[in-house]
């Protein structure tokens, strides 16, 4: 199993380095985008996931497709005029984000590297991004909501930022099983 690397690992506070275009079908880029795959699916919760998380500092991350495109059925559902566009591309490699609309608000987060806090950040509402996928195709994204909210929190980390930095009212929140096991232990 791929290891995810907790907040006190130098690489999540590093700027990662750009991938060489030429080289995304190669092995090693391929196998980041692997590793990078099963590590999320092994989070129940994790919704993306960036290289820097499994120890590689490159410009990449990946999107649950599954579980945002449930997430975005389900916000379709409360505001039956949104249309649903399910997204197509879960791997973004030397991503940028292009545009930010001026609206922003704040917005409960989490990351896989930083267990189990979770606080409030300000965040722009919509978001566009450009990244090559998997294949080394060039494509551009426009997203609100959750979407949006990855997008950027996703391009933090290949920063070496890390939401933590900027979150308000952190609150430790351990899943209950862990949290029973810990009262038993008292």
């Amino acid at each position: 199993m791929v290891k995810i690397v907790q907040r006190d690992d130098p690489v999540l506070r590093k700027m990662a380095s750009a991938v060489v275009v030429s080289e995304i079908n190669g092995p090693k880029i391929q196998k980041v985008i692997t590793d990078l795959k099963s590590a999320l699916k092994s989070q129940e919760d994790g919704v993306a996931i960036a290289a820097p998380q499994i120890g590689q500092s490159l410009r990449i991350f990946v999107i649950s497709k599954q579980l945002v495109n449930d997430i975005l059925v389900k916000e379709s559902e409360k505001k039956p005029k949104n249309k649903i566009v399910e997204i197509q591309n879960d791997v973004f490699i030397n991503p940028s984000i292009i545009k930010l609309s001026k609206d922003k608000k704040m917005m409960e987060e989490g990351c896989l590297s930083v267990r189990y806090l979770y606080g409030k950040i300000r965040r722009a509402s919509r978001a566009t991004i450009k990244a090559y996928d998997e294949k080394g195709r060039l494509f551009e994204r426009g997203a609100s909501g959750l979407l949006a909210q990855i997008f950027q929190h996703e391009v933090d980390h290949l920063n070496g930022i890390l939401f933590i930095d900027n979150a308000k009212d952190l609150e430790e929140m351990p899943p209950e099983n862990e949290l029973k096991i810990n009262l038993k232990k008292k």
